[in-house]
């Protein structure tokens, strides 16, 4: 079996793939590092692993921290990975990175993400740049095949990107008009405390925030401007509502010659016909995120509006998963050449 480290165990993207590693039939975990709950076992923190997972949680100083893995999962915040990853590449380990430090192949391209996210433009460790792969598998399987270093995408990028991708490669909609409108439940913002996200704050309380710029934005104008002939911009919307987990993107393009539903539909269930965690349904499907929580799954809704000759899609993610440890999974399958659905091939649990 594979050893698997998790730095950053603790947090939802932490938890999220120990979960899906305990019914894995070819990852072991064996380490798990955090900066927080050192020294207590993780199911003491989360009760519902007790005699799943007794694994403790170690600093990351720890000398049983830095014992051989086969692949090594950063479950932190951007410029952690970039800061050890060198050392764990160096031992024979590959890595999935959760966050912005490794979605990017150049320089140029993850200064100007940092920058859109007020950080430093520096990375840390530029010379690993060009070895990583972006970590949406449905686009992208065989460089993540070939990488040592995967950058998982953002969650919100995730669902835009495989809602509009065969749209924009099919060049069926214009690539200045593309509008996402995108809503999160409030995982999104992860496990620390925040005012904002207090029970009394949160409750029925909807609002968009980062209009000034999302930094999932560079990504999915990347990934569309790759499928098409031309630049891709978006103008995109993040939302919290007041549920817990999942996402629901409902993208808008307008189309660049009259199309029926029936044939956009054909040209999305071909473009997705061999990847399988995404399924596409016409606009009379019932659908909604619960039909994807705690699922690999992206649920996607195609619809035209033959009115004004627009294109609308409207994507269904979990974002716990999809949009973080299940992306994770399915990528550390595809480098280690096991089936991509391997540990991940269930129903979600209704309701």
């Amino acid at each position: 079996m594979f050893k698997t480290k998790i730095v950053g165990a603790t947090g939802y993207g932490g938890i999220g793939i120990i979960e899906l590693l305990l019914q894995h039939p070819e990852f072991e975990l064996t380490t798990l590092v955090a900066r927080e709950n050192v020294g207590e076992k993780i199911s003491t923190i989360y009760p519902h692993l007790e005699s799943f997972c007794d694994l403790p949680v170690l600093a990351a100083d720890d000398p049983q921290a830095n014992s051989h893995a086969d692949v090594v999962l950063y479950a932190t915040p951007d410029k952690v990975g970039m800061a050890m990853a060198k050392a764990d590449l160096k031992k024979g380990a590959k890595i999935i990175d959760y966050s912005g430090d490794f979605r990017f192949t150049t320089e140029e391209a993850y200064a100007d993400y940092a920058t859109r996210i007020g950080k430093d433009p520096t990375h840390a460790a530029p010379e690993l740049l060009g070895r990583n792969a972006y970590g949406l598998a449905e686009l992208h399987r065989d460089e993540i095949k070939n990488a040592d270093i995967v950058g998982n995408p953002g969650c919100f990028a995730c669902s835009c990107i495989l809602g509009m991708a065969p749209a924009v490669g099919n060049s069926l909609v214009e690539p200045l008009s593309i509008i996402c409108d995108c809503k999160t439940g409030v995982s999104g913002a992860g496990k620390k405390v925040n005012p904002a996200f207090h029970y009394p704050a949160r409750y029925e309380q909807m609002n968009a925030y980062k209009l000034a710029g999302h930094q999932h934005v560079c990504e999915v104008e990347r990934e569309l401007t790759l499928l098409s002939n031309e630049d891709v911009k978006i103008t995109f919307t993040a939302q919290v509502v007041p549920v817990c987990r999942g996402i629901l993107s409902t993208l808008y393009g307008t189309l660049t010659q009259k199309r029926s539903e029936a044939e956009v539909l054909e040209l999305y269930k071909e473009f997705f016909q061999d990847s399988p965690f995404v399924r596409v349904y016409g606009s009379q499907t019932p659908m909604g995120t619960i039909n994807v929580r705690g699922t690999n799954y992206c649920n996607l809704v195609v619809s035209v509006d033959e009115r004004v000759n627009r294109l609308r899609i409207v994507a269904h993610i979990d974002n716990l998963m999809k949009g973080q440890a299940g992306s994770a999974l399915q990528n550390m399958n595809l480098m280690f050449n096991l089936p991509e659905n391997t540990g991940l091939n269930r129903p979600g649990m209704y309701p």
